[in-house]
């Protein structure tokens, strides 16, 4: 066990708050099993979301996109892309992008109405329909799982 000295070297017989801290946590870690943990995490979250509003989620994300893009590269985020494409590829079928295809339309198309009411233009400025993106998805994910299988 680690000693606090005083300024003249002494050991006065008391523990660092750093090795409190340490024997703490090992003690702790010793009694409780993941659950535990995960738990205590939870709850954490819950009082921190409970304590601070969206701007404190959106500050603490730009700040932490703006640290990662500094130590990253153009080839870093495109390899975790094509990682989450591939993973998201595995979990979902051709109805998820079918969905989010048409998801995307429609927002699409919303978008664009709320801009040609506000710009009385009545063009689309060449955006597709949201059923023109929705069967581009869905043929995109059925050709991407076509070639997965094939090379398989």
């Amino acid at each position: 066990m680690a000693n606090k000295r005083n300024n003249n070297g002494e050991n006065n017989g008391k523990m660092t708050v750093q090795e409190a801290g340490r024997l703490g946590g090992e003690a702790t870690s010793k009694n409780h099993d993941r659950e535990f943990y995960e738990e205590i995490g939870r709850k954490g979250g819950e009082a921190t979301a409970e304590n601070h509003g969206r701007e404190f989620y959106e500050e603490i994300g730009r700040k932490g996109g703006e640290a990662t893009a500094e130590t990253h590269g153009k080839e870093f985020y495109q390899e975790i892309g094509r990682k989450g494409g591939e993973a998201t590829s595995e979990n979902h079928g051709e109805e998820f992008y079918e969905e989010i295809g048409r998801k995307g339309g429609e927002a699409t198309q919303n978008n664009n109405n709320n801009n040609n009411d506000n710009n009385n233009s009545g063009n689309n400025d060449g955006k597709m329909s949201r059923e023109e993106a929705g069967r581009k998805g869905g043929e995109a994910s059925k050709n991407s799982r076509s070639r997965k299988k094939n090379n398989k």
